[in-house]
């Protein structure tokens, strides 16, 4: 009778929910091996490296499971069945209310999971550099709409804009750690959106007349 082998004593997507914890809190090169192999179950190296080959592997099925939970936030960017505006402020809080929930890690794990990397580690960092690259496209593309439906001018300085929501984005992070709660970053991302009104059309027909 041929052998089938020793099934695994594990749940491989609770053993990847385990480890996207241990990312999102502690980062890519902090959280080491044996951590990893105690929050899976106390599960040996052998069955590790056979499950996932690499600490690498794991960290980017890792990414992936993060993006399909919590990339909806960043994808409202992208909705064009409600103006640009509202797209970007609702994305904003989006961003704000997931990284202030107390039932994971606060802040981003995209932000926060390679913020200090070695010289050696360099290619987790552009890994997760990439992905938020992604992100600051569709910033773009949002902006970029708004411009040619007439929500805001032509003359608008598009990359200066691009610059200004995407710091905001990325800065939720560091308050949401900081404990700063929802209430406060969303009061905030209020007023930094009526610096998208002052650049519209209409306010700048305004001061035109």
């Amino acid at each position: 009778m041929p052998r089938t082998g020793r099934p695994r004593t594990f749940n491989r997507d609770e053993a990847v929910d385990a480890a996207m914890i241990l990312f999102w809190e502690y980062g890519f090169e902090s959280t080491s091996l044996a951590q990893l192999k105690a929050a899976m179950g106390n599960i040996s190296s052998a069955s590790f490296y056979a499950a996932f080959k690499s600490k690498e592997d794991l960290f980017r099925e890792v990414i992936d499971r993060y993006i399909s939970m919590y990339g909806h936030a960043s994808e409202t960017f992208k909705n064009t069945n409600i103006t640009s505006r509202a797209a970007m402020e609702l994305g904003l809080l989006e961003a704000a209310r997931f990284q202030t929930e107390n039932t994971h890690p606060l802040g981003c794990l995209l932000v926060l999971s390679t913020v200090n990397c070695s010289p050696e580690q360099q290619h987790i960092q552009d890994l997760l550099s990439n992905e938020r690259k992604r992100v600051r496209g569709w910033i773009k593309d949002c902006i970029e709409r708004a411009v040619a439906n007439g929500e805001l001018p032509e003359f608008t300085d598009i990359s200066m804009v691009i610059t200004l929501f995407e710091t905001f984005l990325r800065g939720i992070s560091t308050q949401a750690r900081d404990d700063v709660p929802y209430e406060e970053i969303a009061a905030a991302i209020t007023h930094l959106m009526s610096v998208w009104d002052l650049l519209s059309v209409d306010n700048v027909i305004e001061r035109i007349d």
